[in-house]
């Protein structure tokens, strides 16, 4: 029997250090707002834990699973309120309905389904027919999306900094990711165990968009949230893999904070030990390696990241250079010692600073 999700954690896309800006440099509105952002997703965090301590749904196993490798899945509006899960408005083979939300979150979930099912042969986010839950409209003006556990829950941000959160499939598959490490490894997150997390997220989630849209590793933006924000902020999106530190600079959200290198590292105990900032480093060394090796990176890069995800030696504890290890044993096992995909993923990790072995006895 597979191990059950954890539900001890809440992921949230939108990082503690851009809203603690908001409420440094914004208007008495803007600065409200963040705060109740804050506070309310610390709530969140709280109660989950507390929830998956006392008593976790997966324990004995959900109410409706699939085998057959079927998509089930369920969009409910919950109406500008917190009652999860709302109202069902679009069920599996249902046609779309007048509600841009619905429709986005129904279709994002759909392509993180079909990424890991045609092309790792996952069954789900548990790889046992978990079906897939979103409920839109959540509070009111909530700046935010998350995964908690049993479904994606997204806010239709507040019109005047952020659109609404189902607008980049990025997003979606970033985080219904977090649910598939939460199975697989149960990456602490905290440090660069947290970090890999959030990394891993961002990568799975740009490859999502790029198999929907079917662009190869040179063609994609590499770009995670692009298009939530609006016309006000100066910025392209949330995160860069391709160039980390570079997405936004803007006076009320701040600049970037991502590195790209080991020199840069990002010591601090805010955001659990900057796991949504030091995430740029193994970010841009999946880009890196995905397109030195060139052509659909979900087939090889992603192939190696995934594989490494599911290898029985990641450790939830696990740092940078662990990681970069397992990758580059992987790489070997699928495409052999010293060939252009290993040579890749080993020479990425030099060039971020991350020291891995030269030789295969040395993993």
């Amino acid at each position: 029997m597979r191990p059950s999700l954890s539900r001890r954690s809440n992921f949230y896309i939108l990082p503690p250090h851009m809203l603690t800006s908001m409420a440094q440099h914004g208007t008495p509105e803007q600065r409200t707002m963040a705060l109740q952002m804050l506070g309310h997703d610390h709530s969140i965090r709280t109660m989950r834990m507390a929830q998956g301590l006392l008593n976790s749904k997966y324990t004995s196993g959900r109410s409706v699973l699939s085998t057959d490798n079927a998509l089930h899945r369920t969009v409910y509006d919950v109406h500008g309120s917190m009652n999860l899960p709302g109202e069902l408005v679009r069920a599996e083979g249902q046609p779309p309905t007048q509600d841009i939300c619905a429709n986005e979150a129904y279709d994002g979930i759909g392509w993180t389904h079909a990424l890991y099912l045609q092309v790792y042969g996952r069954n789900s986010i548990d790889d046992a027919g978990m079906p897939l839950d979103a409920s839109v409209h959540y509070s009111h003006q909530y700046d935010n999306a998350f995964w908690d556990g049993d479904r994606m829950i997204f806010g239709d941000g507040d019109g005047q900094l952020f659109n609404r959160f189902t607008c980049s499939i990025d997003v979606i598959g970033h985080e219904l990711t977090h649910g598939v490490t939460e199975d697989e490894c149960q990456l602490a997150y905290v440090g660069q165990s947290g970090a890999l997390n959030e990394s891993i997220s961002d990568v799975f989630g740009s490859l999502v968009k790029q198999y929907a849209w079917h662009q190869t590793a040179d063609q994609a933006d590499w770009l995670i949230g692009q298009g939530l924000f609006t016309q006000r902020i100066n910025g392209v999106a949330l995160r860069s893999l391709r160039a980390p530190g570079t997405a936004y600079d803007d006076p009320l959200l701040g600049r970037d904070p991502q590195p790209a290198h080991m020199h840069d590292y990002v010591h601090t105990v805010e955001d659990n030990g900057g796991v949504h900032i030091n995430s740029g480093i193994p970010n841009y060394t999946f880009y890196l390696v995905a397109t030195r090796i060139g052509g659909y990176a979900w087939e090889k890069a992603g192939r190696i990241w995934y594989e490494t995800l599911r290898d029985p030696r990641l450790r939830p504890t696990a740092t940078f250079r662990m990681f970069a290890r397992l990758t580059l044993s992987n790489a070997e096992r699928l495409y052999g010692a010293r060939s252009s995909e290993w040579s890749a993923v080993h020479d990425a990790w030099e060039q971020v600073g991350v020291q891995v072995p030269a030789m295969a006895k040395e993993y």
